[in-house]
């Protein structure tokens, strides 16, 4: 891969190549997919979307929002710190093409502004929850009717994959899309891959998938256009990864890391002094000793060490990466930068706490198990009316149910495999509180 096709501006739509340095540098490119992505409604809807505890009321608790807003400014800092050593090494991208180190922030900060944009209600367990859906639940009935791959996308659904639909908008029938540029697209494919063939791997970008098969050709366009090397044979599709969504990777798993175990200390589910050992043990080299026992409060204690733990691993992660960019730009490097950082035991550490004391709490578990319910049955419903609806089968029931979708998911869809992801996205597009309200609604149990 080279980085003059990797950086490409051109946008969906377009006829020709953008260059660069044709750009007006008071409003470049890629910092206008930023706008676009912060101005659309999706990303509105993250406010009320679970980051780690689902409804919750307190205010100092991350949502999917605050959670994505500070993935974006590690991302933009990762970001510019190697641009300026890729630029450095490579000077005709600055001399010929016009490129600076903050296009390489302002992409990374893009896609990582986007990154969970197409992630359901209710955590992680909103994907497993619609997943479960069809592999166990009433959607099962529809595997007959459905592809090998088509009903993969369904039992695996990807929020990752979700959100590359709602970037693009490249399904029939939704129109629009956010028209960003094709490097902000590919830094945020983190798994270049369809649904199939699935297998186990130690490669990072094979863990999962990026893109549901009414997408797939589109995806091609952009992962040609920016020179992404396939690995995949026959009519299966992937590549390898567009080097920046590495980095995108390295800022998600900082802030998760770090800020979901700040979430657990303010919550009281981890003790102060598990909080002050882990997080000192990240930033030992860096603690200024007498700064530090002069905090009075627990919470600026706290605060001091994350932003000191935050600042350790952006500077490793840009050093593994400018380490292994040749690697990278081969295809040859299957590891998220975290997982080469000098930091992974400390890392893991927090993880391991987190998971057993934040992620595995009874109210974290209750609310998953109330999302559940409400994802599973929401889909049931709307599937059913839906379907029915195509068929010409539709009670009033029905058809008073489909009145309460927006009304640009009233289109007719032929196929059934579009019907069912049409639903699946409705739905993945709900804030928590929306769900439980609709929910609430469907069941008679809202108060008029």
């Amino acid at each position: 891969m080279n980085w003059e096709q990797l950086l490409s501006l051109r946008k969906q739509g377009d006829k020709g190549k953008r260059l660069r340095k044709e750009q007006d540098d008071t409003r470049l490119g890629f910092e206008v997919d930023y706008d676009r992505i912060i101005f659309s409604s999706a990303f509105r809807s993250l406010q009320d979307k679970t980051q780690v505890i689902p409804l919750s009321k307190t205010d100092f608790v991350h949502t999917r929002l605050t959670h994505s807003l500070e993935v974006s400014v590690v991302g933009r800092s990762i970001g510019r710190l190697v641009g300026k050593q890729i630029i450095e090494k490579y000077p005709h991208l600055r001399e010929v093409h016009g490129y600076q180190p903050n296009d390489f922030g302002a992409i990374v900060a893009a896609a990582s502004l986007a990154h969970d944009i197409g992630n359901p209600p209710f955590g992680h367990s909103g994907e497993k929850a619609i997943g479960e859906y069809f592999k166990t639940g009433n959607g099962k009935q529809f595997k007959d009717q459905l592809s090998e791959k088509e009903w993969q996308d369904l039992i695996d659904f990807e929020g990752n994959a979700n959100g590359f639909s709602l970037l693009t908008a490249s399904r029939p029938g939704i129109e629009g899309g956010l028209r960003i540029s094709y490097a902000t697209l590919g830094a945020f494919m983190k798994y270049p891959k369809e649904s199939l063939p699935k297998k186990p791997t130690s490669h990072i970008s094979d863990k999962k998938y990026g893109f549901f098969q009414t997408d797939k050709e589109f995806f091609k366009e952009v992962a040609e256009e920016l020179g992404m090397i396939p690995n995949k044979s026959g009519n299966d599709i992937g590549y390898e990864r567009h080097p920046l969504a590495f980095l995108v990777e390295a800022a998600d798993d900082i802030c998760y890391t770090i800020i979901d175990f700040e979430d657990g200390i303010n919550l009281g589910l981890v003790s102060e002094d598990f909080a002050l050992e882990y997080l000192i043990n990240l930033v030992k080299d860096s603690i200024d000793t007498k700064k530090f026992n002069s905090l009075i409060t627990k919470e600026d204690r706290i605060s001091y060490l994350r932003a000191l733990a935050i600042g350790s691993l952006i500077s490793d992660v840009v050093k593994v990466f400018v380490e292994n960019e040749e690697q990278i730009l081969q295809g040859k490097f299957h590891h998220a930068l975290t997982e080469k950082s000098k930091y992974v035991a400390q890392m893991n550490d927090i993880i391991k706490l987190s998971v057993k004391n934040i992620y595995q709490s009874r109210e974290v578990i209750e609310k998953e198990l109330v999302g559940y319910q409400i994802i599973q049955t929401l889909l049931d419903k709307f599937i059913t009316a839906f379907n029915n609806q195509f068929h010409n089968e539709a009670s009033n029931y029905d058809r008073l149910l489909l009145k309460m979708l927006p009304e640009k998911f009233h289109d007719e869809k032929n196929d059934l495999y579009k019907r069912l992801l049409h639903i699946c996205h409705y739905v993945s597009l709900l804030t928590d509180g929306n769900a439980l309200e609709l929910f609430n609604t469907i069941n008679g149990r809202k108060k008029l």
